[in-house]
């Protein structure tokens, strides 16, 4: 156990490394960080942003229904950083195995005495920490604008919502990682991620569409409406569920894909 531990930290920390000695990565940082930032503003503080809405209904004598600004505010934004995510995750995901391909370590990755799903988890917590990295900054500047609340807001609702989107990343980063592993190409591999990502993120909306029990069945499928109840600050057992169930199937099928490269090889 305690090998099987030492072997996962090390393809931790030398994926993590990767991640921070690249300027690729960084350029998908700055650009997170840049658009981020206009959504808070522009969402927070724009004429036609939260604060705004509730001035104006202020001036014009209306009370009721009450307003509650960090609620109404973290829902829209983390909505929106969700589907900038969809666009950005593919990037972080596609050349995690590519590029051992590339350089020819997928081989003797294959063919050493660390299981594959170490080497897969090891890689997928690498990434995964990376992108929470990314998301640093915009719990600091939303716990400055809750700090500012009257009254309080619920920090609750706030963690919550970034442990969403850190499962959600997990989620669409793991599924991706498999499909990293299939191919030699980055571009395919962003491209197949995207789709698939998409093709979950839009389930919901396929789902209501339909009726009966396959509308249910594809609803709880859904990586959109599973997010969307963890921002609003809806803890259900069934989101966590759902997207601890991808982790692990992308863990899984990585493994899986891996080996069987093992065997052609051999």
């Amino acid at each position: 156990m305690q090998i099987l531990w030492s072997n996962l930290i090390a393809i931790y920390r030398r994926e993590l490394q990767s991640y921070f000695a690249s300027p690729f990565f960084y350029a998908i940082a700055a650009i997170f960080w840049l658009l981020s930032g206009f959504f808070f503003v522009v969402i927070l503080l724009g004429p036609d942003g939260v604060i705004a809405q509730v001035s104006l209904r202020d001036q014009a004598g209306i009370t009721e229904p009450p307003i509650d600004v960090p609620y109404q505010f973290q829902g829209i934004f983390l909505n929106l950083i969700g589907s900038l995510s969809l666009f950005l995750l593919p990037m972080l995901s596609m050349g995690l195995y590519t590029e051992e391909r590339k350089r020819g370590t997928l081989e003797l990755l294959a063919t050493s005495p660390v299981t594959n799903w170490v080497v897969a988890m090891g890689k997928l917590l690498g990434v995964v920490t990376f992108f929470f990295t990314m998301t640093l900054p915009l719990l600091v500047y939303e716990v400055v604008a809750f700090s500012a609340s009257n009254p309080p807001a619920s920090y609750q609702v706030l963690l919550l919502g970034h442990v969403g989107l850190i499962l959600m990343a997990a989620s669409v980063l793991s599924l991706g990682m498999f499909i990293s592993s299939l191919t030699d190409s980055t571009i395919l591999a962003a491209v197949l991620t995207f789709a698939l990502t998409l093709l979950l993120w839009v389930t919901d909306l396929i789902a209501n569409s339909l009726a009966g029990p396959i509308a249910d069945a594809l609803g709880n499928f859904s990586l959109i409406q599973h997010y969307n109840d963890l921002i609003r600050g809806q803890f259900n057992t069934s989101s966590i569920v759902l997207f601890c169930s991808y982790i692990v199937l992308g863990i899984l099928l990585t493994a899986q894909s891996i080996e069987a490269f093992r065997h052609q090889r051999s």
